[in-house]
């Protein structure tokens, strides 16, 4: 299934590149390719990530952080000489606030935009409110506004339902959506043919900058609540890495290249987690046990290759494991 996008191109994109005469903001970072990583500013810097691709004068935007991002999304694209008008589709790669929150908001200034988003999150996007509901049951409503703000509804006739092996072209650039279950069942990943890219969301777990070193990347799963399922998760990951990537573009944050060890590496953590949490499921006090299990994992593997403050990278990852052991929690419920 092919989504063609007819939109009359100006100056090429390389003459664009060369005429430029404002300067990227420190928060974008241009990834080779017409590709840019735009730092969304949640939590932390360097740590949530939206991407922008530019093609033949025309762009999309791969997740879009909260709504507090917004400012930055359309500063990314005055910097790189392009009008909002210029923007053919936002894709979501699933509708967890982290990642899509900003998406109706971004919308409002885009008007050519439309959003590709997984069926079963479609619905969310043009009705956010259970959404929104549901995370402020567990935030509180001051916490919500710090993090988020409220997310706006996009219009229904805006919104395309992405398919398995669907395309759409991008100027002359061709993106396939690949359904990638196991973080989230509305969750799919991108594939950009001719970077061999993959945009992941979540599915190919995070990897912050900070867990870099000589060895290159260190990757984790994330389990965020409410849907993380061991199985069609470890699926997904295998199909990602069917394709021989070059790089994997993870929201979680940044480009990262592909190297023989982050496959082994992700997919023995998620059948460890499983493992774990199965020996805890009945446990008196789960939710700190998991936590426990978690970090003690978490400081055997960042040894294992090869870091030595492993107190202080048990630190930055303190927040993943609160998270992490939640969405493990109602993985348990659920198959219990």
């Amino acid at each position: 299934m092919a989504l063609p996008i007819s939109a009359a191109c100006g100056r090429c994109t390389r003459t664009r590149r060369r005429e430029r005469r404002v300067p990227l903001p420190d928060f974008v970072e241009a990834l080779g390719a017409d590709l840019y990583a735009i730092d969304t500013g949640f939590e932390r810097p360097r740590f949530d990530a939206a991407y922008l691709i530019v093609d033949s004068g025309r762009a999309a935007f791969v997740d879009t952080g909260t709504n507090h991002a917004v400012p930055r999304l359309l500063a990314a694209l005055r910097a790189l000489e392009l009008s909002p008008a210029a923007v053919d589709w936002v894709i979501p790669t699933h509708v967890h606030l982290d990642h899509a929150g900003g998406a109706g908001l971004l919308m409002r200034s885009l008007p050519l935009a439309r959003m590709a988003v997984h069926p079963r999150g479609a619905r969310h996007m043009i009705d956010p409110g259970a959404l929104y509901a549901g995370a402020s049951a567990v935030y509180g409503a001051d916490e919500m506004a710090r993090l988020y703000g409220v997310p706006e509804g996009v219009d229904a006739a805006r919104v395309t339902s992405s398919a398995d092996g669907m395309t759409l072209t991008l100027g002359t650039r061709v993106l396939e959506f690949v359904d990638t279950p196991g973080h989230a069942r509305h969750h799919h990943c991108i594939w950009d043919a001719r970077t061999r890219t993959w945009f992941t969301g979540d599915t190919f777990g995070l990897s912050y900058p900070e867990l870099a070193n000589a060895r290159g990347r260190w990757v984790t799963p994330t389990s965020a609540p409410v849907q993380f399922d061991p199985e069609p998760l470890k699926a997904s990951v295998a199909r990602l890495l069917a394709r021989a990537p070059a790089a994997l573009c993870v929201t979680h944050f940044g480009r990262v290249p592909q190297a023989p060890h982050l496959g082994p590496l992700l997919l023995s953590q998620i059948d460890e987690m499983a493992g774990f949490g199965e020996r805890l499921r009945h446990a008196e006090h789960r939710h700190a046990q998991l936590c426990d299990a978690l970090r003690a994992m978490y400081a055997r593997r960042l040894a294992e290759h090869g870091f030595d403050d492993i107190a202080g990278k048990l630190a930055l990852l303190e927040m993943d494991v609160e998270i992490n052991a939640q969405g493990m929690a109602s993985w348990l419920d659920r198959t219990s």
